[in-house]
């Protein structure tokens, strides 16, 4: 029975195995998709795949900087124990290289690439670490910065992984390592969810204004005022907005009472030029992903019946 390059890359999908292995599969298979399956399971290849439902939400947020590229990447796994394991953080520190290196356009190009000082893909590698490890290892996301200069900080040895990248002119960028180091800690702490205030969407702050006129209305101190004591009510209420969400507007952690915009051009004035804060990324592992609670009294329970 022929197969074709759609066969390969479902078998792919179904097993988690690497194209190589599965097309090998489905050539000695003749084709048959359930043979195939069970042919990189008697090989212990499709191990994995058992593994890759479980639920990833740990693992390790790692910032870097490489070659003068600014990296950040998430890499999970089930559980903390595992996050600590040698051969685990090696593998994130890998993939980092890799996308420092190669410039993936996507995730999906990044485990296409070549893992270093191997002939395995990326996704071959993180394969085989399932099987090495014992549990479900997933690459979830990456940040590159190719341009300007890079500060990279980790949080709690990988809970969190911040990149801060700027532009320098008129003096040498490593003097503004202290400032890039500070501005990442603040990230990681503070949790911005903007680089600036002009960087708010209109729909976010007019759905911010609907909810604080609500707020207003609602309040029996307030609902009766005229319409424009209400608005610049609001207008005061919008600026704590970005005073708490976006970066260059808050207050600096480190700082007396002075906002992080405003800390970067003291510091560019006394080091003789200019710094420009042009973007961030802050990856918190495990964030947004849903994970399973586990009843243990039930779990031995269904162990002993």
């Amino acid at each position: 029975m022929a197969f074709t390059a759609k066969d390969v890359q479902k078998l792919r999908e179904m097993t988690g195995v690497g194209m190589m292995d599965c097309k090998k599969a489905l050539t000695a298979s003749d084709g048959d998709m359930d043979k195939a399956v069970d042919y990189l399971r008697e090989k212990g290849l499709a191990a994995a795949q058992k593994k890759a439902g479980r639920i990833a939400a740990e693992g390790m947020a790692y910032a870097a900087v490489i070659d003068n590229i600014g990296v950040c990447v998430e890499v999970n796994a089930e559980s903390d124990f595992v996050a600590k394991n040698d051969l685990f953080v090696e593998f994130v520190k890998a993939v980092a290289e890799v996308v420092a290196k190669e410039n993936p356009a996507d995730l999906e190009a990044l485990m296409a690439c070549k893992y270093p000082g191997s002939d395995k893909s990326v996704q071959d590698m993180q394969n085989e670490k399932v099987l090495v490890i014992g549990e479900n290892i997933k690459v979830r996301r990456f940040a590159r910065y190719a341009e300007g200069y890079s500060v990279p900080y980790i949080h709690a040895g990988g809970k969190i992984g911040v990149i801060v990248n700027m532009a320098v002119e008129g003096f040498e960028a490593e003097k503004a390592e202290e400032l890039g180091k500070d501005i990442a800690m603040q990230i990681a702490a503070m949790n911005p969810a903007f680089l600036d205030k002009a960087n708010v969407d209109a729909g976010t702050i007019n759905k911010e204004k609907e909810i604080l006129l609500a707020q207003i209305e609602q309040d029996p101190k307030n609902a009766s005022k005229p319409q424009n004591i209400k608005e610049k009510m609001i207008e005061g209420r919008i600026s704590k907005y970005y005073s708490e969400n976006c970066l260059m507007q808050q207050e600096f952690v480190k700082g007396d009472k002075i906002s992080v915009e405003k800390h970067v051009a003291e510091v560019a004035k006394s080091l003789g030029g200019k710094i420009t804060v042009c973007a961030f990324t802050r990856f918190e592992k495990g964030e947004g992903i849903e994970k399973k609670q586990e009843n243990f009294a039930e779990e031995i329970a269904s162990l002993v019946k």
